[in-house]
């Protein structure tokens, strides 16, 4: 096996797995410290991860985005009404403000298909990079079954359990919400899909969502993810649920740098 360049740090034999994930493994050993390469690497993932919870999204340039590309948007709130509330209080992030949900039952009545939420999250970053991407690989697909839906509604410090109002008030079978996940070292900038069958406040629950994770550059592409999104969806329709009764069956490869859901 390949010995270390530097003879100062002493030989893992793992090195050679090194290739196959991004993983921290085989970072190598200086007496009884890592190498000064891979502190400062951690730092700088670490402050990464750091970034992308704290720095807020900007919902300005979001909404600019998606209205260029020809899309009605909404913005909405959670009762987490800050940055700290939203961390120390999971459950306020979960239900809409009582402002938002004034907005939304002051438009006229419209029973929907399908409702498309993106919210903030625990990763500004994932948003901010692959939420108008994918939407741009999406509407096209929803468009030619000929769905009805509702503007994007987009919600600051919002959790994945808040997509059941909205598409309750919109009476919608199919619900799909776009979050950022909670950065991981080697993915701060990681995307989630939550998808449920007929969601409702107080009776869906995370055994009735499916959940397609780590779409990133080094993970799941958007094609990969819109795959799996269909063909969950085009499953919910036939059997009429979703979450841990339906299953995804797809088989296509992902990238090996992939990493495993981070919840």
């Amino acid at each position: 096996m390949t010995q270390p360049k530097d003879p100062s740090i002493a030989y893992d034999p793992w090195q050679h797995l090194n290739q196959f994930t991004s993983a921290r493994i085989a970072l190598g050993r200086t007496g009884m410290s890592l190498p000064t390469r891979a502190n400062l690497d951690f730092q700088l993932a670490h402050a990464l991860a750091r970034d992308a919870v704290h720095i807020a999204l900007d919902f300005t340039q979001l909404t600019q985005r998606l209205n260029q590309l020809g899309y009605a948007t909404q913005i909405l709130q959670s009762q987490a009404e800050n940055e700290a509330m939203y961390l120390q209080r999971p459950d306020l992030g979960r239900l809409l403000s009582l402002a938002s949900l004034a907005d939304l039952q002051a438009q006229p009545p419209l029973a929907v298909d399908v409702v498309i939420i993106i919210a903030d999250g625990l990763s500004s970053k994932a948003i901010e990079h692959h939420a108008v991407s994918f939407i741009e690989l999406l509407l096209p697909s929803l468009q030619t079954k000929a769905f009805q839906m509702s503007p994007l509604c987009l919600v600051k410090h919002g959790r994945v359990a808040i997509g059941d109002a909205i598409a309750e008030h919109y009476n919608a079978r199919l619900c799909i919400l776009l979050i950022g996940e909670r950065p991981g070292l080697s993915s701060p900038d990681s995307m989630g899909i939550y998808f449920t069958y007929q969601a409702k406040t107080g009776i869906s629950t995370d055994a009735d969502r499916n959940c397609i994770s780590n779409i990133h550059s080094n993970g799941l592409s958007y094609e990969q993810a819109l795959k799996k999104l269909l063909f969950l969806m085009d499953g919910a329709e036939k059997l009429q649920l979703s979450g841990v009764s339906l299953k995804d069956e797809t088989t296509e490869a992902v990238g090996s740098n992939m990493m495993l859901p981070i919840f």
